[in-house]
């Protein structure tokens, strides 16, 4: 495991084109491809570790990832997203093949499978629904279609303001048929069968929002995504950042863990660097923020006039809410506990936008859903280190205001009340794990249960949101959600300015970059 250097104010004596804040998937995408384009970049991560959501943590002989559960697409080498990982990897980050069973869509009264490649996916979905067939081949096309118009609506966020403003009612005319629609809607002008619209929304927790009240494209997005097969990095999901940092490092570029920016220096609004916790300022032409646009004119640029513009359209944007997530560890191989990689959803009934209704007014009802993944089994190299040992993890929606009463206390010293809250939420998780991943009992070897509140301290989203903003249609009409902000050289980046997503969050990074290079640099791309 690769260790990271933590922050030294001797960095303030050398010079940098472009500071970086934060590391997740966005900030290390656009600090790999400025590097290469030759700029001295600086990377400053407030967290002890490199990678954002792609990070892991260890107890004893488990490992397990903290926002990477599964990628579609990387397996083929000619698709973007696959080649953007090797150019920033310089082909060093290896991908392990999920189980062709990638996900198990699992109700009260039966589960339905969604297997690859696209042509299984279609005619299970139809044996499944005979009398659908109709709608499920129009659902089916549909997913393209978004898909297609999707494309010039996010490469005009790229563009130079004058010209990106003159285009954009070309260029996102087509991506707002579906963007504007939740995916309730278009689903239920398809079909009046709620089974139906229940199974193909079964992946709705991929991006935090029921059909009532996600855009569809979002729901598209993701649904398309994994139709031929889903990925898992070999050697685990830390593998991400690990490999992307060599490319930084070895074109001049620097990172630093335990590195808290208080705030952007901005003179006559523009850029000059930025201002450490401790005093500390260091300079650079551009600053790029991975810390959400919500933090960074929350938090990191203050005192602004211009900031009462952001402030009032970002008001109208909701954050996603939260989750918990129970990390498991046992004591046996996956081998001799007869399990395999296919992700779980398990759901109370088939009608998602009631069961999270229910339990968002009473945190002690039926969890709205319960995802439960298997990172061990997803990486073909855990074998050949950890043979005797399995990884699991569950996880389902949360509430920041349930965490009030404990929201001031430090980390790990949040009293028994809070640790009996954890314990009670575990217990409950495990009644259900327990119920569909058979055989595990005797083998539980370990469990750890995070919260809003892990997630605020180690992630730093305010109010332990698990995806940022909500992928309602109306954040797909947002313009600010873009790589240029109103303030000359400050940049954003990360899945705000694109979607949720390990892969969304990398081509903003390349969105970012290309932005502050002025240049297309899908170009370099072989």
């Amino acid at each position: 495991m690769k260790k990271w250097s933590s922050y030294n104010s001797n960095l303030t004596s050398n010079s940098y084109d472009a500071i970086i804040i934060g590391s997740g998937i966005g900030g290390l995408t656009t600090g790999a491809l400025l590097s290469l384009r030759g700029l001295k970049v600086l990377i400053l991560e407030k967290h002890f570790k490199i990678g954002g959501w792609t990070h892991t943590f260890r107890r004893r002989n488990y490992e397990w990832d903290v926002g990477i559960h599964y990628i579609g697409e990387v397996h083929k080498k000619w698709a973007l997203a696959r080649k953007i990982f090797d150019l920033i990897s310089d082909k060093k980050l290896e991908w392990s093949k999920m189980d062709k069973n990638y996900d198990r869509i699992i109700f009260p009264d039966r589960f339905y499978n969604f297997i690859e490649p696209r042509q299984r996916f279609i005619d299970d979905m139809i044996g499944y629904f005979p009398n659908e067939e109709k709608a499920i081949l129009s659902y089916m096309k549909l997913l393209d279609d978004v898909v297609r118009s999707a494309r010039p609506y996010f490469a005009n966020k790229a563009m130079p303001t004058f010209l990106g403003g003159i285009t954009y009612p070309f260029m996102s005319k087509n991506f707002f048929k579906y963007s504007d629609k939740t995916t309730y809607d278009v689903l239920s002008s398809l079909t009046n069968n709620e089974k139906l619209i229940g199974v193909l929304t079964g992946q709705w927790g991929d991006y935090g929002l029921p059909p009532k009240k996600s855009s569809f494209a979002m729901h598209a997005f993701v649904a398309k995504h994994y139709l031929d097969g889903a990925n898992y990095p070999t050697g685990s999901s830390r593998r991400i950042a690990e490999t992307i940092s060599d490319t930084i490092e070895k074109n001049g570029g620097s990172l630093a863990v335990n590195a808290q920016v208080k705030e952007i220096i901005i003179k006559s609004n523009r850029v000059f660097g930025v201002r450490m916790d401790n005093g500390d300022e260091l300079y650079a032409n551009i600053v790029v923020s991975n810390a959400g646009i919500m933090n960074t004119f929350e938090n990191l640029v203050s005192g602004r006039e211009l900031l009462k513009k952001y402030k009032n359209k970002l008001n109208s944007i909701r954050k996603t809410e939260s989750y918990i997530c129970l990390h498991i560890g046992l004591k046996n191989s996956s081998k001799e506990l007869n399990l395999n990689n296919t992700n779980l959803w398990i759901y109370p009934s088939y009608d998602h936008d009631l069961n999270v209704e229910k339990y968002m007014s009473d945190e002690n009802g039926t969890f709205p859903v319960l995802y439960i993944s298997f990172p061990s089994l997803k990486d073909n190299s855990w074998d050949k280190s950890k043979k005797k040992y399995t990884t699991i993890e569950a996880i389902t929606m949360s509430k920041w205001e349930w965490y009030n009463n404990w929201s001031d206390s430090a980390w790990k010293r949040r009293g028994d009340e809070y640790k009996l809250h954890k314990e009670t939420l575990t217990k409950n998780i495990m009644s259900i794990v327990n119920k569909n991943v058979i055989g595990i009992e005797n083998s539980i070897d370990h469990l750890e249960l995070s919260t809003p509140l892990t997630v605020r301290d180690l992630a730093n989203y305010q109010k332990g949101e698990m995806y940022g903003l909500n992928h309602d249609p109306q954040r797909f009409r947002q313009r600010i959600l873009q790589p240029r902000t109103k303030i000359k050289n400050l940049f954003l980046t990360g899945q705000d300015i694109t979607t949720v997503g390990v892969t969304s969050a990398l081509f903003s990074g390349m969105l970012t970059a290309s932005a502050i290079e002025k240049k297309n640099l899908y170009s370099m791309l072989k």
